[in-house]
């Protein structure tokens, strides 16, 4: 059943080929968006592409690489090209170095990560806010994590760039609340993307436990958050930080 709550909005979603963001692009569409797909990957975001239309929705493949600040300009540019106009962008896109004790994370490992995960935000957001001020006004979604709140056992790298993110989109709604564009940071905690079908039956039973309702999230429990706080239900929602984690922050 489709819902009209983004109707004939246009949206974008980095990072959109698998996981979180194909359940985030696939909420928007049912939720009545018009959706770009961006990733690196391109037979998976083109299946990405194919599973909206088959379902009824509209949307359109844009290969990006997040990390470049010239991809993304190009990205919007192609959301406004292809639909006419930028509304909501999820800048989704993401990745999680091995487990590396800090004083141990070779140089190379943490530019790489902050080049995705918090430069590659930043060159979104640069892109994404011209276009929106030209509609009067528009809604960015920052994938952040519960990371961006503690610390983790090996992953400095990750967890300082998702600090950054949910400063990032604070300081969005301090300098452009006023212009009509609203930002939100999104915390999931572990949630079940499939990289966890790799973990030997005691680690998979940890990280359940790690959550208090006892079960990792399943992609659907973010989407469907991402697209109801991207609506206008949400307009008076500005520079916050909402984790969807199962009560694992509450311990």
């Amino acid at each position: 059943m489709r819902s009209m709550l983004l109707n004939e909005k246009v949206a974008l979603v980095t990072g959109a080929a698998a996981g979180l963001g194909r359940s985030i692009a696939e909420c928007y569409a049912k939720n009545g968006a018009r959706v770009v797909v961006a990733d690196i990957n391109d037979e998976p975001g083109e299946e990405t592409v194919r599973r909206i239309t088959e379902a009824g929705g509209t949307a359109a493949y844009f290969h990006t690489d997040s990390s470049s600040e010239q991809e993304n300009a190009a990205l919007v540019a192609f959301a406004v090209d292809t639909f006419g106009r930028l509304d909501i962008a999820c800048n989704n896109a993401g990745i999680a170095p091995p487990s590396t004790p800090l004083a141990e994370v070779p140089t190379e490992l943490w530019r790489r990560t902050l080049s995705i995960d918090l430069d590659g935000v930043f060159f979104g957001i640069k892109a994404q806010i011209p276009a929106m001020l030209g509609n009067g006004g528009g809604t960015i979604v920052n994938m952040a994590s519960i990371l961006g709140q503690v610390g983790f056992l090996g992953l400095g790298p990750y967890v300082a760039a998702k600090h950054a993110v949910i400063g990032l989109t604070k300081q969005i709604a301090v300098d452009y609340a006023a212009q009509g564009i609203r930002a939100i940071a999104i915390g999931p905690a572990f949630i079940k993307t499939g990289l966890e079908k790799a973990l030997d039956p005691d680690s998979r039973a940890a990280l359940d436990s790690s959550h208090p309702v006892g079960r990792m999230g399943e992609p659907d429990e973010v989407g469907e958050v991402v697209a109801a706080v991207s609506s206008d239900t949400w307009s008076f929602v500005n520079g916050a930080y909402l984790p969807i984690d199962g009560g694992y922050l509450s311990r």
